[in-house]
């Protein structure tokens, strides 16, 4: 073991207009941006600042929204939130959401009252307003004998941004927070996309130990080589330390915000979700039945409790039985004859099961992360309700060349980034964040051989009915929507 002291990783979260952006901008652009290449950060979600000769880490994720999807599913990202209060408004609405989600995800809280260089406030009385508010949410700041700071700052000006720092520092020291770089790493994905050049890419908050280039890591599930690691500014790193934002590449797919490094997560599985939805419609039914079995009640009520935010208009998820234990023949039987699926959280299913299930025709699923289960009967339900609402990719390729080919077409020259092409799906073409348009594939030919499909590292031909205007470095994904 070789623990040390790692930087704390900050939040800023508060009621909108309060200044949590006005704020990140001001410690990025005095603290960050000055000290790198060109005075340009580049945006991955989170960056590093260094003060008194101490390293934080400002996670610049887009509200309320993203930090309760990170709490909801597990996911332990910051160690410290700062609750933005604009001096002249106090609690707002927004600011109660801030607080409900900070105490549940159990992590230390710092209130910064902003806009302190406001003309004409009395800055005193409201701070102890804002105390006195805060106290009747039950939070105690220091001086009315609580344990959570106040800091008055101006984001505009910068009065009170160096205190604030000086006490983010000070919670981490009270805190001890500590890391092991030698250790595998571990961490959380707080942005992912795919780009045309690079591929899928992720920004990874490093929680602990030491991300390598050349790594074999397991991310949400799926398992990728590490081929590039970069830091904040865009400069290429060997690793990435405990508490270390940092861009990845060389990942096998886009993993979902959320996910996390070193869990093998189970994926939700798109061809059994549409099947399922396939032959729900095929029923005409808006609801669907479930025989749930997990490893004790305490588990069945989490999950009973979270299946009700389906029913809020009408019963779109019925509850056919549930119980503890592992899924068995009587299970299935029950499944098969209610037309339900049979899900088991932390449940083995018997092979007398398995193979009752093939002969009924039933989908047995099962889960050991509560989120992974709500998400996928989310898709099912959506699909379900929605013509659509769901939507399955076959395939996406980018565009590198073009061929002039008669009078009026052109044959894109292509490689495939990811799955598979035929001739029968619809295909789009994107640029950048724009769908240029929709369209179906004429021809498909390899070298100058027609063939009927082309897949993942493979390059190829394209011929578009009807004609669009492509580019080079358009991306042209294949898909179906139900």
């Amino acid at each position: 073991m070789a623990k040390t002291n790692r930087p704390p990783i900050v939040t800023i979260l508060g009621h909108v207009d309060h200044g949590k952006t006005s704020l990140l901008d001001y410690i990025r652009k005095s603290s960050v941006a000055s000290k790198e290449h060109g005075g340009i950060t580049q945006h991955i979600g989170a960056y590093q600042l260094e003060h008194d000769k101490k390293l934080i880490t400002f996670i610049d994720t887009p509200g309320h929204a993203a930090f309760e999807k990170m709490r909801s599913r597990g996911a332990k990202v910051a160690d410290i939130a700062v609750l933005v209060v604009a001096v002249d408004d106090g609690i707002m609405p927004q600011t109660i959401e801030a607080i409900k989600h900070i105490q549940e995800a159990k992590v230390s809280m710092l209130v910064a009252v902003n806009k302190i260089d406001l003309p004409g406030i009395n800055v005193k009385v409201q701070l102890e307003k804002i105390k006195k508010q805060l106290s009747d949410r039950e939070i105690l700041v220091e001086e009315y004998g609580g344990d959570v700071p106040i800091v008055p700052i101006s984001a505009k000006t910068g009065e009170g941004v160096d205190k604030l720092l000086e006490t983010i520092l000070l919670l981490a020291e009270i805190h001890e927070l500590t890391g092991d770089s030698n250790l595998p790493a571990t961490g959380v994905v707080i942005e992912a996309n795919l780009d045309k050049f690079k591929g899928p890419i992720a920004t990874i908050l490093v929680r602990n130990g030491t991300l390598k280039k050349g790594d074999q890591v397991v991310l949400g599930g799926i398992k990728s080589k590490i081929r590039g690691l970069f830091d904040f500014t865009g400069k290429a790193i060997n690793e990435a330390l405990p508490s270390s934002p940092v861009e990845v590449l060389g990942l096998e797919k886009v993993p979902a915000v959320c996910a996390v490094l070193g869990e093998e997560a189970k994926i939700v599985d798109k061809a059994q979700v549409i099947s399922l939805i396939d032959r729900l419609r095929q029923a005409d039914t808006t609801t669907l039945g479930l025989v749930i079995k997990a490893d004790k009640q305490g588990s069945l009520e989490a999950i009973e409790e979270s299946i009700q935010k389906f029913n809020t208009e009408a019963e779109h998820v019925k509850v056919i039985s549930s119980s503890t234990g592992e899924i068995n023949e009587a299970d299935v039987k029950l499944a098969a004859s209610t037309h339900a699926i049979v899900i088991g959280f932390n449940a083995k299913v018997t092979p007398a099961a398995v193979k009752l299930a093939e002969n009924e025709h039933v989908l047995v699923r099962t889960y050991n992360i509560i989120y992974e289960l709500i998400d996928e009967l989310e898709e099912v339900v959506e699909g379900m309700l929605k013509v659509g609402a769901l939507e399955e990719i076959f395939g996406t390729a980018q565009i590198l060349a073009e061929f002039p080919y008669g009078k009026d077409q052109k044959i894109a020259g292509c490689k495939i980034i990811d799955g598979q092409f035929t001739k029968g799906p619809k295909v789009r073409l994107v640029r950048g964040e724009e769908m240029i348009g929709e369209t179906k594939i004429k021809s498909l030919k390899r070298v100058k051989e027609e063939v009927t499909k082309v897949e993942k590292g493979m390059e190829c031909g394209m011929m578009f009915e009807p004609v669009v205007d492509f580019r080079i470095g358009d991306i042209v994904q294949s898909f179906r929507t139900l």
